[in-house]
């Protein structure tokens, strides 16, 4: 993207807010990866270290056959913990954001 010549500074300033704040705002950006999570066959507790109530996490690695899903609906602690369910015991990485 080129910005027009001739902007003022606030003109410019403003320009560049609108097109970087999005990206910024992005939850995913500031993600804590939990290596070497082991998870049961069944419920397990993560704490996710983030300080703040969990928005998403994804799978980076893992390492077995498993269905994993959470039940983060019912969490009593979302700004501490990821409630995750999994049909076998199985070691993965997570990202957290």
């Amino acid at each position: 993207m080129q910005l027009p010549k001739g902007l003022t500074l606030p003109l410019l300033q403003t320009k560049w807010a609108s097109i970087l704040n999005p990206l910024l705002g992005n939850p995913s950006l500031n993600s804590v990866i939990l290596p070497n999570v082991n998870l049961v066959n069944g419920s397990n507790t993560i704490n996710h270290t983030l300080g703040r109530a969990l928005m998403g996490w994804r799978l980076i690695r893992v390492r077995a056959a498993a269905t994993i899903y959470d039940t983060q609906d019912s969490n009593p602690m979302p700004s501490l913990t990821l409630l995750l369910t999994s049909n076998a015991a199985v070691t993965v990485d997570l990202e957290v954001f």
